[in-house]
């Protein structure tokens, strides 16, 4: 389905869609100006559906959230998931989402109700978000089957440790400032490919990996 964004929603400063919609599994959670026309997209998703997953739409209003509150409290920029052992999904938010009172009974309300967002958590992401990114930056869900996951590379999985030698090693290798003249050095050349060949050998990615290592 190639629903077309809403244009009000643009206008107001949505850039990209994941900032007023988000879904998990057959639920779509979204603000009521995230699509140009949502019914359209409702009875498109249904068709598409059919025979597969019963769709379920959790829209909300401009009343209840308005476009302003929806885009900086980062509602719809959130992680949707499903943990094992629940039924319902749960809304992984940040902060920001917490802090704004329309938003933050928005999402308490979801979880009081029947539908299928039984949980809400809040979660800091400031740090990240300080480098440029959103929320929706950092969500990813990749489903693995038993095999797959014992196939992959397990050095590219977080851990106490690996996350220990990547934070020793980001302090190390980044520069504190980069100024218009290092571009013309070739020492930083250097120094980016010493620093991206110990970065593969921490997690395990061997000594090929890019084309300056073969």
């Amino acid at each position: 389905v190639h629903a077309r964004q809403g244009s009000a929603a643009i206008a107001g400063g949505t850039f990209h869609n994941d900032v007023v919609c988000v879904g998990a599994l057959q639920t779509l959670f979204f603000h009521d100006l995230a699509f140009e026309d949502a019914g359209a997209v409702r009875a498109a998703i249904r068709q598409q559906a059919d025979g597969l997953f019963d769709p379920i739409f959790v829209e909300v209003s401009s009343d209840d959230l308005p476009l302003a509150d929806a885009i900086s409290s980062y509602l719809f920029n959130s992680m949707l998931i499903q943990l094992p052992g629940e039924s319902r999904l749960t809304l992984i938010c940040p902060t920001e989402t917490r802090d704004n009172p329309r938003s933050h009974a928005v999402a308490q309300g979801l979880v009081a109700s029947n539908g299928p967002i039984g949980r809400v958590e809040y979660v800091d992401v400031r740090q990240s978000m300080r480098n440029g990114g959103g929320p929706a930056c950092l969500r990813l869900r990749v489903v693995l089957t038993e095999a797959e996951q014992a196939a992959a590379n397990f050095r590219m999985r977080i851990t106490d440790e690996l996350h220990g030698a990547l934070s020793i090693w980001a302090a190390r290798r980044y520069r504190d400032e980069l100024r218009p003249a290092d571009l013309a050095d070739p020492a930083l050349l250097d120094e980016s490919r010493g620093a991206l060949d110990e970065l593969t050998s921490i997690l395990g990615l061997g000594s090929g990996f890019y084309p300056f290592q073969r």
